[in-house]
């Protein structure tokens, strides 16, 4: 009788989980690599949707190069049956079991049959999602998030527009801007909350790592090509339409974070891609009660969560980009299949990558520091009549109710009073914008289930099956 090897349940196919079910397979891990989308690759390595004429940009030649060793080694370990790829599977719970856990998840679009997958180990790279902030007019059709407008440019999609203006904050609107360029899209212009003397602040940790310097070079390159206006310090304050949109205004902000009078412009676009940042997705972290550092799950040096049998890697331990993902993956990867193995795990076999990861992760922290928060008085611009939670409809005026006339003095509160954040996304789209109008301090939020799941499954669980 053949020894049964341990099961690692990867969630995420994204870098990190690429990255880490590769390492565990490698050394004789079965691995259930488990993802909500058709193929893997996650949204920095997203394939051009199948069809006729579907094409993406073109990557860096560094990147290319990373996915197709990615790639190879994933079809080497699917062939010889040490990796199973579960996809279009929605994972909605992790639930801890003696001995092992069951990965409870919803199949394809519909979203409404059930499975279920018994692993010894449970490996969390769940990535991160985006934070928008409410603006007069950000729910017109032509206005999409920058992840969003990514993933329509990556997978060859149609864009909703041709005229773009890029905006928000962060080290994401490079590759959205010049992904919008390649796919066709004249994008007019750049605009950047953050003030660009602010990087200014740490050359000896932008001298560490020149890849990215010259990856952001790159994409700086493309816009300057394009015709790209590029504004720092400033910020849309309204987007204009009657049926879609047509144009937006943009300000630049004032040292008490107000549009300074007279910086107003109307620049004229059909497609707005805003963001502000990336936030890292927790709930199935949340769910296991793992413990969370900021934002991020908490891990140690082997990214092993507080929570015994659960790793956690990439956008899910803290925003850093896919190659620190692709670092705190492969540790993870090599840390999971040691400790399920009944052994302790030997550090110099990933030292390289752990200097990557110190390296990056001081880079990501001095990035974060650059670009800095909102501008203090936005939520003075959304006006009484913005929607600002869309999934319940509910207006910043009804958010000021709930403060001002009915006491409410935190977000619970607020939700409970108004129904903002009860809808289909939960919290994770509306809560930053929300927590700004009503001027309370954003609180983490415990969330059972991951996502909606329907009463059926819940009252009949399927049985759990172990991959073999």
């Amino acid at each position: 009788m053949t020894e049964r090897r341990p099961v690692l349940a990867v969630v995420g196919a994204g870098p990190a989980g690429l990255a880490a079910a590769l390492a565990a397979a490698s050394r004789g891990v079965r691995v259930a690599l488990i993802d909500s989308a058709p193929a893997v690759g996650g949204q920095f390595y997203r394939q051009p949707v199948p069809g006729p004429g579907a094409r993406g940009p073109q990557a860096l030649p560094h990147q290319r190069r990373t996915w197709d060793r990615l790639r190879a080694g994933l079809d080497a370990h699917l062939a010889a049956g040490r990796i199973t790829h579960l996809s279009e599977r929605h994972v909605w719970c992790v639930e801890a079991e003696s001995g092992g856990f069951v990965v409870h998840a919803l199949l394809g679009p519909e979203q409404e049959e059930a499975t279920a997958v018994r692993a010894d180990g449970v490996l969390l790279a769940t990535g991160g999602y985006e934070q928008v902030l409410p603006f007069p007019g950000w729910t017109l059709p032509g206005v999409v998030t920058a992840g969003g407008a990514q993933a329509l440019s990556k997978g060859g999609l149609s864009l909703p527009g041709r005229t773009a203006v890029v905006a928000g904050s962060g080290p994401l609107l490079l590759p959205v801007a010049t992904g919008l360029a390649a796919a066709g899209a004249r994008v007019s212009a750049l605009v950047e909350t953050a003030a660009a003397g602010a990087f200014a602040r740490r050359p000896r940790t932008w001298a560490t790592t020149p890849v990215k310097w010259a990856e952001g070079a790159a994409y700086a390159g493309r816009l300057l090509r394009a015709g790209t206006a590029v504004m720092t310090r400033h910020l849309v304050v309204e987007a204009h339409g009657r049926e879609r949109l047509e144009a937006v205004t943009v300000a630049a902000w004032d040292a008490d974070g107000r549009p300074a009078p007279g910086s107003e412009r109307r620049l004229a676009c059909d497609l707005l891609a805003v963001g502000h940042g990336l936030t890292p997705h927790t709930d199935l972290a949340d769910g296991l009660g793992c413990r969370l550092d900021g934002a991020g799950v908490r891990v140690d040096d082997e990214q092993r969560t507080d929570v015994p049998g659960v790793w956690a890697a990439g956008e899910a331990t803290g925003i850093g980009g896919a190659d620190l993902s692709l670092a705190e993956g492969h540790i993870a990867g090599r840390s999971a299949a040691a400790r399920l193995a009944g052994t302790a795990p030997d550090p110099r076999g990933w030292a390289r990558a752990a200097r990557s990861r110190a390296r990056l992760r001081r880079f990501f922290a001095a990035l974060e520091d650059a670009y800095g928060d909102p501008p203090a008085r936005w939520p003075e611009r959304v006006g009484d009549d913005t929607v600002v939670c869309r999934c319940e409809e509910v207006t910043a005026g009804a958010v000021r109710e709930a403060v001002d006339s009915l006491g409410a003095g935190d977000l619970r509160t607020v939700k409970l009073l108004t129904r903002a954040g009860m809808g289909w996304c939960q919290g994770r789209m509306c809560e930053p914008g929300v927590a700004g109008v009503a001027g309370c301090a954003p609180t983490p939020a415990r969330r059972l289930l991951a996502r909606p799941v329907p009463l059926g499954v819940l009252a009949a669980p399927p049985d759990p099956t172990t991959p073999r």
